[in-house]
């Protein structure tokens, strides 16, 4: 057996105590040392938990994550040439073991992800994998799953045309969506059509915990029990194809953290170096790390480390999954987040579907944006619409304060002050029987937030109700979990007013179009855009005024009607 070296630090003096220490050390397994037992408990509670709720076909978060990861550690990512054959190429990785699963994509070349049975296999095939001798390069000998198949007889001569089927990894365009969508039967087809055409794919989601996972190597030879997750749209459920991969360096699973110490006699414990701040620290270890993504990451490119913002980062690009990156490493409020809006998704299929379809709304309008600014965020957006589910009557999803009050002690959860906790059991969520359509859904959203009070109201989803705005801006949106955040801070009055006025046209483009398929569009191969199609098309092109001209001139005459039937109904309703 192998020596080993260890340090403790006596917290008793005696020899002999000594030396019966270090025995019953060197007869543990190694691993066993500082053990966290509190952790493995919760760990194992979570488990269970996830295993009833699998049983009843609806999956926690953990349990996906878990499912993935695991997938993830059994799979390789290999560059090969875009009429590889697809038979050899399978047969020449099955001699290390059966292949599970694999498919095609294209991001700046060919790609393939096979996913192995065993673990073994992975371990078999890096084996025989060799470095590349290039005699005019300097080769940075850096392992990874990230390999490339160098043999051309590989290559389908026969087939030079067709060659692999690649499956999608980016979106489809909106002309082509606005087809598509113009052929469906209905405004509800329209809206389930649009979803389906923009939400994560089995594939991509594989490919997003890959890259985790690849990147989790190169963490690991620092922090050797560091896991690193996805969270925000990769994994909430809210994803569309080609969106960021952000992702979540976790350290709390580092065995010896949280072990209870002994109240005498002698113990172990590590030698650390210690920073001014938990900040410092997470600055510090994104640093290394990102210093080594820069320099021997394969395939990872443009990394900046913006160590200075609120939740410091890693950003940059990796080319052969085509994802733009952000790594942080203390960022638990976030995954909080993350496991919320996926709850809120599962619980009804309406709220995916009309996330889904206000978000494409909004980007194809400039609502929101990529670049970062005044614009409102999907994070924003996505919690207006569960705050306007909240206020349907009945309620579509409950609030968050009444899942925080269904939570068992192992929901709790307090992150740096902030209360997180809500129920994870998704058996203990009774919905109520509301039995709204899509369509109608989407309407009223527009009507909702067209004569919303923004001056003085809040958007509140602990609550599920208005409230007095607590500060001076012109849209206030409560982070749920940092209650004294406002998650929409950066949104100034001209993009609120556009926001208002786009929801006020959409309202009555919808009210004009009807339920169904118009009947002079039937039958023909290029139908006119009518529904959900209309109001994605420029404002110009679906026959509504300009911004700009809103802005100067006084309401339309349709729009004063929209809001006189508004008001009729509301107060109708208070009647």
């Amino acid at each position: 057996m192998a020596s080993s070296f260890v340090v403790c630090r006596l917290r008793m003096w005696g020899r002999g105590s000594l030396v019966r220490c270090l025995q019953k050390v060197d007869t543990f397994p190694r691993r066993s040392i500082g053990t966290n037992v509190v952790a493995a408990q919760a760990e194992a509670t979570r488990k269970d938990e996830s295993d009833e709720k699998e049983k009843d076909g609806q999956k926690s978060l953990y349990a996906v994550q878990t499912e993935r990861q695991e997938q993830a550690e059994r799979s390789v990512l290999i560059s090969c040439h875009s009429r590889t054959n697809e038979n050899k190429f399978l047969k020449y990785l099955s001699r290390h073991g059966d292949i599970k699963t694999h498919f095609f994509y294209e991001s700046y070349g060919m790609y393939a992800v096979v996913e192995f049975a065993n673990r073994e296999s992975v371990a078999s095939l890096l084996e025989e994998a060799a470095i590349p001798s290039v005699s005019h390069e300097s080769m940075v000998p850096f392992k990874s799953r990230l390999l490339s198949v160098s043999d051309l007889s590989s290559v389908d001569s026969a087939n030079q045309k067709s060659g692999q089927k690649c499956r999608p990894q980016t979106s489809t365009p909106i002309n082509e969506l606005i087809q598509r969508l113009s052929r469906e039967e209905s405004i509800d087809r329209q809206i389930t059509s649009l979803t389906e055409a923009y939400q994560l794919t089995e594939e991509n989601s594989r490919l997003r915990f890959l890259v985790c996972s690849l990147l989790k190597d190169i963490a690991a030879a620092y922090f050797p029990e560091c896991t690193i997750k996805p969270f925000g749209s990769s994994v909430n459920g809210f994803g569309k194809l080609g969106c960021d991969l952000d992702m979540f360096l976790d350290l709390d699973g580092i065995t010896g953290r949280n072990v209870k110490m002994p109240k005498s006699g002698l113990f172990l414990e590590y030698q650390m170096k210690r920073a001014n701040s938990e900040r410092a620290v997470t600055q510090s270890i994104l640093s290394v790390i990102g210093e080594c993504v820069d320099q021997f990451g394969p395939g990872c490119v443009g990394v900046q480390k913006i160590l200075n913002a609120r939740c410091p980062l890693v950003r940059f690009a990796h080319q052969p999954s085509g994802f733009q990156c952000d790594l942080t490493a203390n960022n638990r409020v976030a995954m909080k987040s993350t496991e919320l809006l996926y709850l809120y998704g599962e619980v009804d299929p309406r709220v995916r579907c009309l996330v889904f379809t206000v978000r494409c709304w909004a980007r194809a309008h400039g609502i929101t944006s990529s670049i970062p600014g005044a614009w409102i965020t999907n994070f924003s957006l996505t919690v207006m619409v569960l705050f306007f589910l909240q206020r349907r009557s009945p309620p579509i999803i409950p609030t968050l304060d009444h899942l925080r009050d269904l939570a068992g002690p192992a929901d709790k959860s307090v992150i740096e002050g902030n209360d997180c906790t809500f129920v994870s059991d998704f058996s203990k969520i009774q919905l109520h029987s509301n039995t709204e359509t899509l369509e109608q859904l989407l309407c009223e959203f527009f009507e909702f937030y067209a004569t919303f009070a923004f001056s003085r109201m809040s958007v509140n989803i602990r609550k599920g109700k208005e409230q007095n705005k607590p500060e001076v801006a012109p849209l206030h949106i409560q982070n749920p979990f940092e209650t004294s955040l406002n998650v929409s801070k950066n949104v100034n009055a001209t993009q609120l007013d556009r926001f208002v006025a786009l929801c006020q046209e959409s309202a009555w483009i919808l009210q004009q179009s009807g339920t169904n398929m118009p009947r002079d569009h039937r039958g023909g191969d290029t139908p006119a855009p009518w529904g959900l199609a209309t109001i994605l098309l420029p404002l110009q092109v679906a026959g509504v005024k300009s911004r700009k001209k809103k802005r100067r001139e006084p309401a339309s005459e349709r729009i004063k009607s929209l809001l006189e039937s508004l008001k009729n109904k509301n107060q109708q309703k208070m009647n």
